[in-house]
C-alpha cells in the first residue's frame, strides 16, 4: 500500500523563497495538491536568483518548488481577487510569507480568509513574535539567527576569527518551514474535532531558538554557577555572564572535538569528529583503541570531572594520533571500539554517495528539457506504507489555464484575465519615437 497522507488536501501556495516553499514542497511530497500562486512574468525571486543557464530557473527554485502546480495571478486587480478567493474557498490550507501587513492589505488577512472559508487552516510565517520589539525588521535568514542567540554561540572564541558567526545550515529559512508544517499538521488533525480551519503563526526568530534550546540550557548554568565545565574556556578562563562561542567542542557533557588528519593541507575537509564518552567503560574502550591505556591510571584523566579540566592535552594527544590517518581510517578504528566517531563530509561525497539515493535521503528529478536531472534533499522521514514520488516543478503560469477551468470560468474570461494583467504580465509601452533631425 502506498497511501499519501495527505491525499484530498488542497494547498494554496502565496509563498517564495524558501522559509514558505519548504514547507508546502514537504505538504506536496505528502500528497497534496499544491498550487503556487506566482506573479505574472516574474514568478517566485529564486526562479532568476543564482541561475546556471540564463532562460532557465535555478537550482534554489528547482529543489523547493517540486510537485506542485503554478498559476500567474495578480492577487491585486479585481479579477486576480475573484479567483484567489474562489481557491480559497476550496482550499483546506492557505499558507503565505509576505512581510507583516501585505496580506491585510490585500484583503486576504487571516480574519478575511477565515470568513471566506471558515475550515480553511491559515499558515503564516513572519520574521518574529508579534509581541517582539524586532517585529517590523525585514527579516532575511542571518536576521533570525543573529537575534535567536545562533550567531552569538557560533564560531571561534579566541583570535582573529572570534566574531559571531550564522551557521551553514538553513536555521533561518527551511527550519523555519518544518516548524511550520508542524503547525499546519497538528492544526489538520484539530479541524478533523472541531470542524474549523485555525491561524498557525510561524516566526523565522522561534525557529532558529528551539535549535538553540541548549544554548539557554547553557545560559541558566552560567547564571547559576558563573562557568561552563564542558567549554574551552573552562577551567583556565574567565566567562562572561552569557554563553561564548566554544569552536568545535560538543555541546553537552561530552568531549568532542574537530580533528586534523592525514591530508588536511590540501583537503580542508580533512578533518574526523571524535567524542570521548563520560561513562567509565566507555572511555576505557576508547583509551584502549586510541593505545592510550595510560590515562586509565592518571588522574587528570580517569575521570570525567578531570578531563573537563584537561581537554585541551586530550585533544592534543588524540589530534597526534590522528594526524596521520585518514578521516575514514580514523572512523573504522573508533566505530569498532564504539567510540562516536564521523569523517567530516563535504557537500561532493554526500551527493557522490550512492547509498543515499535512498528514495528518501537524497533523490534525482527528471525536469526534462535543458535541465536534464537534478538533485535535492527528499522527505527527511520515513513512513512504513508510504514512498513519496517525486516530480518536476511547474513552469511559470504553467497550470494557469487548467487550475481556472478547474474554478468554473470560461474561456472568454481567461481570455479576459491575461488581457488585463491578472494573469499575464500587460504588454511594455512602446517606446517613444526619436524625434526626426531637422532638414537642413
Amino acid at each position: 500500500m502506498n497511501y499519501a497522507p495527505l491525499q484530498g488536501i488542497k494547498v494554496v501556495d502565496f509563498t517564495s523563497v524558501q522559509s514558505g516553499p519548504s514547507c508546502t514542497q514537504l505538504l506536496a511530497w505528502l500528497g497534496a495538491e499544491v498550487i503556487k500562486i506566482e506573479r505574472p512574468g516574474v514568478g517566485d525571486a529564486t526562479r532568476k536568483e543564482l541561475q546556471f543557464l540564463p532562460d532557465e530557473p535555478s537550482y534554489y527554485f528547482l529543489q523547493l518548488n517540486s510537485d506542485k502546480k503554478s498559476i500567474a495571478l495578480d492577487a491585486a486587480t479585481p479579477d486576480g481577487k475573484e479567483i484567489l478567493t474562489k481557491l480559497i474557498q476550496n482550499a483546506d490550507i492557505f499558507i503565505e510569507n509576505l512581510h507583516p501587513g501585505a496580506m491585510d492589505k490585500l484583503g486576504f488577512s487571516w480574519e478575511d480568509v477565515h470568513k471566506i472559508n471558515p475550515r480553511c487552516i491559515y499558515g503564516t510565517i513572519k520574521g518574529f513574535p508579534v509581541s517582539s520589539k524586532y517585529a517590523n525588521l525585514k527579516a532575511y535568514e542571518p536576521v533570525a539567527q543573529v537575534t535567536a542567540a545562533a550567531a552569538s554561540t557560533t564560531g571561534w572564541y579566541e583570535g582573529e576569527y572570534n566574531i559571531p558567526t550564522q551557521s551553514g545550515a538553513a536555521l533561518g529559512d527551511s527550519n523555519t518551514g518544518m516548524h511550520l508544517t508542524i503547525g499546519i499538521l497538528a492544526a489538520l488533525v484539530q479541524r478533523e474535532k472541531t470542524g474549523e480551519g485555525v491561524y498557525v503563526y510561524q516566526s523565522m526568530h522561534n525557529a532558529c531558538l528551539n535549535l538553540c534550546r541548549i544554548k539557554t540550557r547553557d545560559q541558566l548554568t552560567l547564571d547559576r554557577i558563573g562557568y561552563l565545565t564542558q567549554f574551552p574556556q573552562y577551567p583556565n578562563e574567565k566567562f562572561p555572564d552569557y554563553v561564548p562561542r566554544s569552536g568545535n567542542q560538543e555541546g553537552s557533557g561530552v568531549l568532542g572535538w574537530t580533528y586534523k588528519c592525514k591530508g588536511w593541507e590540501t583537503d580542508p575537509n580533512a578533518y574526523a569528529y571524535v567524542i570521548l564518552q563520560r561513562g567509565a567503560k566507555d572511555f576505557e574502550l576508547a583509551c584502549k583503541a586510541l593505545g592510550f591505556e595510560d590515562w586509565l591510571t592518571n588522574p587528570d584523566f580517569n575521570t570525567a570531572d578531570a578531563r573537563d579540566r584537561h581537554k585541551q592535552e586530550i585533544w592534543a594527544r588524540i589530534q597526534t594520533w590522528c594526524i596521520d590517518k585518514t578521516k575514514y581510517e580514523v572512523t573504522d578504528i573508533l566505530s569498532k571500539a564504539g567510540v562516536p566517531v564521523a569523517p567530516v563530509l563535504s557537500t561532493k561525497e554526500i551527493m557522490d554517495d550512492e547509498s543515499l539515493y535512498d528514495g528518501n535521503t537524497l533523490v534525482k528529478i527528471d525536469q526534462g528539457g535543458k535541465i536534464g536531472t537534478f538533485v535535492t534533499v527528499g522527505v527527511p522521514f520515513t513512513l512504513s506504507n508510504y514512498q513519496p514520488t517525486y516530480g518536476p516543478c511547474p513552469t511559470l503560469g504553467g497550470n494557469t489555464d487548467e487550475i481556472l477551468t478547474s474554478l468554473g470560468f470560461t474561456a472568454e474570461q481567461q481570455a479576459a484575465f491575461k488581457a488585463n494583467g491578472t494573469t499575464a504580465p500587460l504588454p511594455k509601452p512602446a517606446a517613444p519615437k526619436a524625434p526626426e533631425a531637422p532638414a537642413k
